[in-house]
């Protein structure tokens, strides 16, 4: 009996060890509780436009007065393309949103498997999209790439399409190319939908962080795409990432949350390079002079290239992005470059050359959903 505890003493001890070896692994196969296992994301390109092609206009999130999607589709006129409307569009739930969850599904998937239609506008953002993740499956939002194209409230939409590999456009929604669609804004998203790529040229910001990277782009408005981590939205569980970030009325200290959310879950040692957009009427509650310098502590760590200043959100300018596109950005002291590493006929874009439309951000923010 004393044998057999003896022997039996050993095999415990010896699977304990066993145990605790499996458990420490290598420095490369080590999982915390907060990290996650990047994936890699390719998109293909959907096809760009030509004259005569159809545009659905949809609202996944908050309604958006009928009398703007119609003034949207005359300019869609103008440039020679055809608007459709989405069934649902212009009905209003709960005071707010453009329509029930399964209504506003109801509308992508029609956008999505209409034939004709060969791009879709969103209408504005807002909030809601975020209902609508486990709603929709990454197969069917690849069956038929399309261009989608909006922003805010739409980054998670964006999210979803990298997530399925196609690439889609951060830009201009309908509640602002009702104001005529003749800004650089507008064009220059009406341009990409046609297959005119901009180079963006961009001055020195005295936060740039200088360097030169290429990576997959994503991200978006903050406090729209970081809620997402660990869902099928999740783009910025891709490797070698551009991180494009961009907000409006927030606190600096909810924009360090989001940050440092972002960080403890791995994303940013993820990152081959940040873009900055447009941090618009955010708060000042630190000492900092700008949500960029307070940012730039946080980032100078991770020695990568971080471009200040893109007009990309919801600043008087709101560039387009081709989200989960390969894009290469060189910082310089003089100066920064982004270009799309994509076909298309490359045009440059000297943003310092670019002047604000004569709609007030505070109107537009209004439009897209972020302020009342």
């Amino acid at each position: 009996m004393k044998q057999m505890k003896t022997w039996m003493l050993v095999a415990i001890l010896t699977l304990s060890g066993l145990t605790t070896l499996s458990s420490c692994g290598h420095d490369d196969d080590t999982v915390t509780p907060n990290s996650q296992k990047p994936i890699v994301i390719r998109c293909i390109k959907p096809d760009y436009l030509k004259a005569g092609d159809k545009v659905a206009l949809i609202s996944p999130s908050y309604y958006t007065p009928m009398e703007n999607v119609e003034k949207t589709a005359d300019v869609l006129r103008k440039w020679g393309l055809e608007p459709i409307i989405g069934p649902n569009v212009g009905k209003v739930v709960d005071g707010k949103y453009a329509g029930t969850v399964d209504e506003r599904i109801s509308d992508i998937r029609w956008a999505l498997n209409e034939p004709t239609v060969k791009a879709i506008i969103c209408n504005r953002g807002g909030y809601g999209t975020i209902q609508l993740i486990d709603k929709l499956t990454l197969e069917e939002l690849k069956a038929t790439p399309k261009w989608l194209v909006g922003f805010s409230d739409i980054s998670t939409l964006h999210g979803l399409l990298s997530r399925a590999g196609v690439m889609s456009i951060h830009g201009t929604m309908s509640s602002f190319l009702a104001k005529g669609g003749s800004d650089a804004t507008s064009t220059l998203m009406r341009d990409l939908l046609l297959g005119n790529v901009p180079r963006y040229e961009l001055p020195a910001h005295k936060e740039n962080i200088t360097g030169r990277a290429s990576g997959v782009l994503v991200g978006g408005n903050i406090c729209t795409f970081a809620p997402n981590l660990g869902s099928q939205a999740d783009a910025t569980k891709g490797q070698d990432l551009i991180l494009f970030v961009e907000e409006v009325e927030e606190s600096m200290h909810n924009i360090d949350r989001q940050m440092r959310i972002l960080q403890m879950n791995g994303v940013l040692d993820r990152c081959k390079g940040i873009i900055l957009g447009e941090f618009t009427d955010c708060g000042s509650e630190f000492t900092f002079e700008s949500v960029e310098a307070m940012l730039h502590v946080m980032l100078e760590k991770y020695n990568i290239p971080v471009l200040c200043g893109f007009p990309g959100g919801h600043g008087d300018v709101n560039l387009p992005l081709v989200m989960g596109a390969p894009v290469t950005i060189d910082v310089r002291n003089d100066g920064a470059t982004l270009q799309f590493d994509i076909d298309g006929n490359q045009q440059e874009v000297r943003t310092a050359n670019i002047t604000a439309p004569e709609t007030p951000a505070a109107a537009r923010m209004q439009l897209a959903g972020k302020i009342e």
